[in-house]
C-alpha cells in the first residue's frame, strides 16, 4: 500500500460498513472502514443470536483485558441464539456518565470489529464515526486503538477536539470530551471524562496514534478543522450532498423543491482548488463511485475518492440480502429512486432514504409504527431546569417529547433511524412476539448506476471487484479500463 489510498471505503450506517466489508478492501491495498455508530448494541445481538460462526469470541480471545472480555460474553451470549419470536436485550443508552459496563461494551465491541478487519493481511484499516454521537466517543476510540486502527474518520459534526484526544490515547493518557448539551449555559460544566488505567488489566505499551480524517462539506469548515483542531489533522474526506447517510444541511434558509427535498445552491459549492492550497491530502465524496469521477478527482489535486454507494451493494457488506436484491432490481432498469429527507432524521440533517416497499420509507409503513425510542443513539442531550442534563429524541412518543421540552413541529416527520437501521443489517427487535421493526436504507443519489459493476450475466458483485473496476474501468469496458489506468500509474508515480 502506497503511503495513502487511493480508494477509501465509506463507513455507512450502522454495521453495513462490517468487518467483513473493510476486510475486504483492505486486503485490495486500498483503505477498509468500519462504521463505529453503534457497534455496542450489534456485538450484543450477534452475541445473542448465539455467535455461530464464532467470529465474536475469536475477537473477545484476542482483546488484551480477558476478564473484561469475559463479562461481556457472560452478560450477553446465549447458546445456540435467542428464539426468533424473542426480543433482543437492549444494551442500555448511552449518556454523560455511563455505568461501568456500558464503558467496557463500548471498548469490546470497537477493538471486535476492528480486530477481525484486520485479520489474515497487514494493510490498514478505518473506523468511522460520528461526531454527533458523542457519549460512545472517549472508551470506543480507545477500544479502536487497542485494536490497532490506522485511520479515525469522522464527520456529522465540527471534531476539532479529537485529535488530542487521539494524541493522548496513543499513551494512554486520560481524556476528556465537552458534550454539547441543547440550552447549557455559561458556567455549566457538560465534561465527558475517560481514563485508560481505570480499566487496564495489565501496563500496556503506547499505541499507535491513527491518522484523522474528518468529513467536511465546505472550505470554511475544511480550514477551521486545520486552523483550529487541538493536534494533527492528517488529511479531509469533502462530502458533497449527494452522499448516502446524512448531509449537511445547506447553507442559509431552508427551502425546498416541489418534491420536498432540500435546495442546494452555489453557497454549497466547494472549490477543489482551493483545497488543494490548503496541503493536506484529500479525498471527494458523494457520487465519485465511477472510473471516471477517480479520474476526474486525481486531475484537479486530490489523493482520490471515498466510495459508499457501490460497496454498500457488495456482497462483503452488512446490508440485508432482500434488501440488497430488491434494490439492485429496481437499479437494473433505473426505477431506483432516492429521497433526501429534510425532516426524517431526529438529529435534524437532511437523510437519504431509498424508496422500497415493506420498509419504513413507505409513509404507510412507518405511520403504523407505534413511537418508540429505546436505543436512543441520536438522542438530543439538553439542559434540564434543574441544571443537569436531560436526553430527547424528536422520534420518541410525542407526549414524552413535549414533556422534556421539545416542540411539536421539530417531531413531524420524524422517524427511528436507530431501529431502522438494525433492521437493516439483519438484526430487527421483536415487538410482542411478533412485530417485526422494518429497515429503511439510505444510499447515495447514484443508486441507478450500481449495476455497472455487474459482470454479465450475474446478480452480485464483491468488494474487490468494486475496486478493480474503479481503478481500471467498468467491466467488459477495455476502452475506459486502458485510460484510467494510465492516469493512475501517472498520478500515484
Amino acid at each position: 500500500m502506497s503511503e495513502y489510498p487511493v480508494i477509501i471505503q465509506g463507513g455507512m450506517g450502522i454495521g453495513v460498513s462490517n468487518w467483513r466489508l473493510a476486510q475486504a478492501v483492505s486486503r485490495t491495498g486500498q483503505l477498509g472502514v468500519v462504521s463505529g455508530t453503534a457497534l455496542d448494541q450489534i456485538l450484543v445481538r450477534r452475541l445473542q443470536d448465539g455467535d455461530p460462526q464464532g467470529h465474536m469470541r475469536r475477537g473477545l480471545d484476542a482483546f488484551p483485558f480477558p476478564a473484561m472480555a469475559e463479562r461481556v460474553w457472560r452478560a450477553y451470549f446465549i447458546a445456540g441464539g435467542k428464539a426468533h419470536t424473542e426480543p433482543y436485550r437492549v444494551a442500555g443508552s448511552l449518556t454523560k456518565d455511563n455505568p461501568r459496563h456500558l464503558v467496557e461494551l463500548c471498548m469490546v465491541s470497537n477493538f471486535v470489529e476492528v480486530f477481525l478487519a484486520r485479520e489474515g493481511h497487514k494493510n490498514p484499516v478505518g473506523i468511522n464515526y460520528m461526531e454527533k454521537i458523542q457519549t460512545a466517543h472517549l472508551p470506543s476510540i480507545y477500544g479502536a486503538m487497542l485494536a490497532g486502527v490506522r485511520y479515525v474518520v469522522m464527520g456529522a459534526g465540527i471534531p476539532l477536539k479529537i485529535p488530542g484526544v487521539l494524541d493522548r490515547l496513543a499513551q494512554h493518557q486520560p481524556v476528556e470530551y465537552n458534550l454539547h448539551v441543547t440550552g447549557g449555559l455559561e458556567g455549566d460544566d457538560f465534561t465527558m471524562h475517560f481514563d485508560p488505567h481505570e480499566f487496564m488489566e495489565q501496563e500496556m505499551v503506547p499505541l499507535t496514534r491513527p491518522g484523522f480524517l474528518p468529513i467536511v462539506s465546505s472550505n470554511t469548515l475544511a480550514s477551521t478543522m486545520l486552523k483550529k483542531a487541538n493536534g494533527q489533522v492528517d488529511g479531509l474526506v469533502v462530502e458533497m450532498q449527494t452522499a448516502g447517510g446524512h448531509n449537511a444541511p445547506p447553507r442559509g434558509k431552508l427551502q425546498l423543491s416541489e418534491a420536498g427535498e432540500p435546495i442546494y445552491g452555489e453557497r454549497d459549492a466547494v472549490d477543489i482548488a482551493e483545497l488543494c492550497e490548503l496541503g493536506v491530502p484529500f479525498w471527494l465524496a458523494g457520487g465519485y463511485g465511477h472510473p471516471e469521477k477517480l479520474r476526474e478527482a486525481l486531475s484537479q489535486g486530490a489523493t482520490g475518492v471515498q466510495v459508499g454507494t457501490a460497496f454498500e451493494f457488495a456482497e462483503e457488506s452488512g446490508l440485508r440480502e432482500d434488501y440488497k436484491q430488491l434494490l439492485m432490481a429496481k437499479a437494473v432498469v433505473g426505477n431506483g429512486h432516492v429521497f433526501t429527507d429534510p425532516v426524517a432524521s431526529p438529529t435534524g440533517f437532511p437523510f437519504k432514504v431509498a424508496r422500497l416497499e415493506g420498509t419504513y420509507s413507505e409513509p404507510e409503513d412507518y405511520a403504523a409504527r407505534p413511537r418508540i425510542c429505546d436505543l436512543g443513539f441520536l438522542r438530543e442531550p439538553y439542559r434540564t431546569p434543574e441544571g443537569g442534563i436531560g436526553y430527547r429524541c424528536a422520534a420518541e412518543p410525542l407526549s414524552l417529547y413535549l414533556a422534556k421540552g421539545g416542540k411539536a413541529e421539530e417531531a413531524v416527520g420524524r422517524k427511528c433511524l436507530c431501529n431502522a437501521l438494525m433492521a437493516n443489517v439483519g438484526y430487527p427487535q421483536v415487538r410482542n412476539g411478533q412485530r417485526v421493526e422494518q429497515g429503511i436504507v439510505t444510499t447515495g443519489d447514484d443508486l441507478n448506476s450500481v449495476p455497472r459493476f455487474l459482470s454479465q450475466g450475474r446478480s452480485h458483485y464483491t468488494a474487490a471487484e468494486v475496486v478493480e473496476a474503479l481503478l481500471h474501468g467498468y467491466p467488459e469496458d477495455p476502452e475506459q479500463n486502458r485510460e484510467c489506468g494510465f492516469l493512475l500509474q501517472t498520478t500515484i508515480a
